[in-house]
């Protein structure tokens, strides 16, 4: 093979349609085929994105003008937990590794599938029954939970809403990742390509196996939390409930140990899918190849170090807090390490601003922002003051929205035509990407100037300074919205009826661009052979038909 890195890559497209004794929907809830598999996460996904969209517009109108606007203070309460509930463990958390791990990690290591598929589409119809029972504790009993997304207790115990339903949910949607996490790592451990050396693999994937390890060792955690929470309150035996002799602390350790990691579960994929879009649109071999695939297993180890920087004002000791603020500060060199990279990258390179690369310098800005802000909240004395106010819902919303929500749609305009073998209106694209930031930074950055100033998160009513303020995050969040309907219709009439997408549309140097659009099943004819460094531009692949 001259100048190839790869060898027996087919692009016979007979295998598209799946050699299955199902018809219809029962072919794909049923199917074992792990990019039929992925497409099912995204359409779940983005309805739910979609919903929790809704649930955060009447949020915002209730917030334009102090007293009530539209809703009662306790559906207020309801809606913010409805809200984080949705985004976090049926959006964020899964998304990445669940629609683009599913689909693009087997082409990029040169394999035919996950090494369980069958435990695959189990992991899905556990995200569904999760998400299913989610859906039913709005409808029964006294209606939905009201806790916010932590479920803290006492509160979570003694409150009459709908509590051990959504918690019962959680519990399932855990699982459903721990499978996903297991899978992968057994994928990426036993079938990847011949040659295809660990200092080999895409950094999309490098990024999964650091997420993958988190997902199975700090997930079960979560998992004994919420069943403890259901114990309590069904039982009333006294674990977190100070009433009964429990410790509320307790959960709060016992939670964030899993939900600091978690966010890490969020970002990392992010992280691997800028590595992977940078050489893309840069033309250029990344920069620091090695260091990024170190930072990724870095930032997945000391992550599980660090959850007390939640509580700092839950009356952990002195010396406790100074432990967690120097790990805090710790956990961001590697992801310093991994945003000079990337700059370092596109340094002198021929960039092209398709609209994937644009998604993504935005995820670099944005989450920078979040992650600088980050740091003023691992800073004890900085912390006393912002905590529990608006300044720590826009640093989340920076590291998480910003973050995993900006590059989720940053893959879906780059991977997108690959999944679905058709092209969106980049045109459109353009004008939706600049509504998204513009509305994005609108509204959360009003956030950051309303913490500083000390407006609680949470509150249904607020003082009259901080009227104007209210009303900016609103008309911001009018924009976002704006731009995210624009982008979901572009894209869903692109990929139903748009132009027909070559078979590597950005002139990417990874596997999966090696083969058809869409895909075949079982993605090759004979397993390839990788004998050269991953996004060596110099290198031309050669088909073999």
């Amino acid at each position: 093979m001259a100048n190839g890195v790869v060898e027996g890559i087919a692009i016979d497209r007979s295998f598209w349609e799946e050699r299955s004794r199902y018809r219809g929907i029962l072919s794909w809830i049923l199917s074992t085929d792990h990019k039929r598999i992925g497409i099912l996460y995204l359409s779940s996904m983005i309805v739910f994105f979609l919903v929790a969209v809704g649930i955060g517009v009447l949020m915002r109108l209730e917030m334009i003008s102090p007293g009530e606007t539209i809703v009662s203070a306790q559906t207020y309460n309801q809606l913010f937990t409805l809200h984080g509930m949705i985004m976090i463990f049926l959006f964020i958390i899964p998304g990445i590794p669940a629609v683009f791990g599913n689909f693009f990690l087997p082409l990029q290591i040169g394999a035919k599938d996950v090494a369980f598929p069958r435990l695959n589409l189990l992991s899905w119809w556990l995200y569904m029954l999760g998400a299913c029972l989610a859906l039913l504790s709005l409808f029964v009993g006294n209606g939905p939970a009201d806790t916010g997304w932590t479920f803290y207790a006492p509160y979570s115990i003694r409150t009459g809403t709908n509590v051990t339903i959504a918690v019962i949910a959680g519990f399932i949607l855990g699982f459903s990742s721990i499978l996903t996490g297991l899978n992968f790592l057994t994928t990426i451990h036993r079938l990847r390509a011949p040659g295809m050396k660990w200092f080999r693999m895409p950094l999309f994937v490098w990024s999964l196996y650091a997420t993958g390890w988190i997902q199975i060792l700090a997930t079960p955690i979560l998992g004994i939390t919420l069943a403890l929470i259901v114990v309590e309150r069904v039982l009333g035996v006294g674990i977190f409930d100070p009433a009964k002799g429990g410790d509320p602390v307790l959960y709060q350790h016992l939670f964030w140990i899993y939900s600091h990691p978690a966010v890490y579960i969020m970002v990392l994929p992010a992280m691997g899918v800028i590595s992977e879009i940078i050489p893309t649109f840069v033309r250029r071999t990344i920069f620091g190849y090695k260091m990024i695939a170190f930072s990724s297993m870095a930032i997945a180890f000391v992550g599980y170090l660090v959850w007390g920087h939640h509580m700092y004002t839950s009356g952990i000791s002195d010396t406790s807090r100074m432990a967690f603020s120097f790990l805090t500060f710790l956990v961001a060199i590697p992801s310093a390490v991994k945003v000079f990279n990337w700059l370092a990258t596109m340094y002198k390179g021929s960039i092209d601003f398709q609209p994937p690369f644009l998604y993504g310098i935005s995820f670099m800005f944005l989450f920078t922002i979040g992650g600088l802000t980050g740091l003023i909240l691992g800073a004890l004395a900085t912390d006393i003051h912002v905590h529990d106010t608006y300044f720590v819902v826009a640093h989340f919303h920076y590291t998480m929205f910003g973050g995993a929500g900006f590059i989720f749609f940053a893959a879906l305009h780059y991977w997108g035509p690959k999944m679905f073998g058709r092209m969106y209106n980049k045109k459109l694209s353009y004008y939706a990407w600049g509504l998204l930031f513009v509305g994005f930074n609108t509204l959360y950055m009003s956030m950051f100037i309303l913490g500083y100033k000390g407006m609680p998160r949470r509150y249904y009513y607020y003082l009259p300074e901080f009227h104007n303020l209210q009303v900016s995050a609103t008309v911001g969040s009018w924009i976002l919205v704006a731009g995210i309907l624009l982008m979901f219709g572009n894209l869903i009439y692109g990929f139903w009826k748009g132009e027909k997408a070559s078979q590597n549309p950005w002139g990417g140097t990874t596997l999966e661009w090696q083969v058809a659009t869409p895909p075949p099943l079982e993605n090759f004819h004979k397993i390839p052979v990788v004998e050269t460094e991953p996004y060596d531009h110099r290198h031309k692949f050669r088909e073999v038909k």
